[in-house]
């Protein structure tokens, strides 16, 4: 099979995006409180174009560029920020795609096929319970051994967003040659010798299931391997796929963010003390609190949306800068929601208020790759190196 059969997949539907907003939001309690999301919400963003909106134009998709994309991130975020997190891992992965190509002919043309009738969701397991996270370095315990044409997989990895809704799983591992390369290995959910371990129990984003995956003996074809290479000391990463992390799941906080302050909006204008006999949305106190807020999320998105177009541009330099900008957005979507909490007291805190709910969510935003201090280093280093 060639890539050249693909279908020619719809442009994302943008001004839908208020309307899948509204719907997710509308089960996200739900989703949150079972730990498990559905295949239906999935069905509503495939049918507005959004799962495949970076597919490569080569391939016949819209090719979304990282303007776009934190976009829709954003306002999946303020919806449902698990459903936003396991869509930004299939966005992210047709975006690599789309700027360098890499997927072998016959899987790609598989997953291109498929998702022009249904939702197929992928994502890159590359977290081990050892290694942690590759971008700090270090070569993967999940080895890839050769058997006949093929390959055999065994080995485990943790944090796996989506891992029991995932079509594909992209297993970031090491060959067991004299000089080991390391790649992602092309794996079909349901594979024998795939097992999805439900370990998952979080704080927040308890509906992304980021369950372990445990890899014993997995059969992979010869040709469904992308990107194989001799390690290297980054674990292969790119600044433009740093920038595309980065970027999107910092408009993906600040759209949690976003839903937690128009609670509090709702909130201020509703609640009416009997002592004050009037709103609180009154008081010269509660405004500056929310004029904080306000100008701290719309800094934030500015910021985030005006570095994806320098990206999308090929700016120079602007990539390396996005680390230093999700460090900032997702510090304020953080402070946003503790602010609205602060500001409502035991309300804030209160299971069948949303705010709590938010909060939880929004403090998963300091986990993701760059963390803080693998920001705040590199920034560091930089700065001196230049002044030297």
């Amino acid at each position: 099979m060639t890539t050249t059969a693909a279908p020619v997949l719809p442009a994302p539907a943008l001004d839908r995006l208020p309307e899948l907003t509204a719907a997710l939001a509308g089960c996200a309690a739900a989703h949150d409180r079972d730990a498990e999301l559905p295949l239906a919400d999935f069905e509503l963003l495939h049918g507005a174009g959004l799962l495949t909106a970076t597919v490569a134009a080569r391939h016949g998709g819209p090719e979304a560029g990282l303007g776009d994309t934190v976009r829709i991130l954003r306002a999946l975020g303020a919806g449902d920020p698990a459903v936003a997190l396991i869509t930004a891992m299939t966005l992210f992965t047709h975006a690599a795609e789309a700027r360098a190509p890499h997927w072998p002919a016959g899987p790609l043309a598989d997953l291109l096929a498929a998702s022009a009738r249904r939702p197929v969701l992928v994502n890159s397991l590359r977290v081990e319970p050892e290694l942690g996270s590759p971008v700090r370095g270090g070569l993967p315990a999940t080895t890839a051994r050769r058997r006949g044409d093929g390959w055999e997989l065994t080995g485990r990895k943790t944090y796996s967003t989506g891992a029991y809704v995932l079509d594909w799983l992209l297993v970031w591992a090491a060959t067991d040659e004299p000089r080991p390369r390391v790649g992602s290995f092309l794996v079909r959910a349901g594979s024998p010798g795939v097992t999805v371990e439900p370990v998952w129990d979080h704080l927040g984003l308890r509906a992304s299931r980021s369950d372990d995956v445990r890899l014993a003996a997995v059969p992979v074809p010869g040709d469904h391997v992308a990107g194989l290479a001799p390690a290297g000391p980054d674990g292969g990463r790119d600044h433009t796929a740093g920038a595309w992390n980065g970027l999107g799941l910092g408009a993906l906080y600040l759209g949690v963010a976003d839903a937690a302050r128009d609670w509090l909006l709702g909130f201020l204008h509703e609640r009416t003390p009997t002592a004050l006999g009037a709103p609180l949305a009154s008081l010269p106190r509660f405004q500056s609190a929310v004029g904080e807020i306000e100008v701290a999320l719309t800094g934030a998105h500015r910021l985030v949306a005006a570095l994806a177009a320098a990206v999308d541009a090929g700016e120079p330099g602007a990539a390396e800068q996005a680390g230093g900008a999700k460090l900032l957005a997702t510090r304020a979507a953080i402070d946003a929601v503790q602010q609205a909490v602060a500001l409502v007291g035991n309300h804030g805190l209160t299971r069948r208020h949303p705010l709590e709910r938010h909060l939880r969510d929004v403090l998963c935003a300091r986990v993701h790759t760059p963390q803080d201090d693998a920001v705040l280093l590199a920034a560091g280093r930089t700065a001196l190196d230049r002044r030297r």
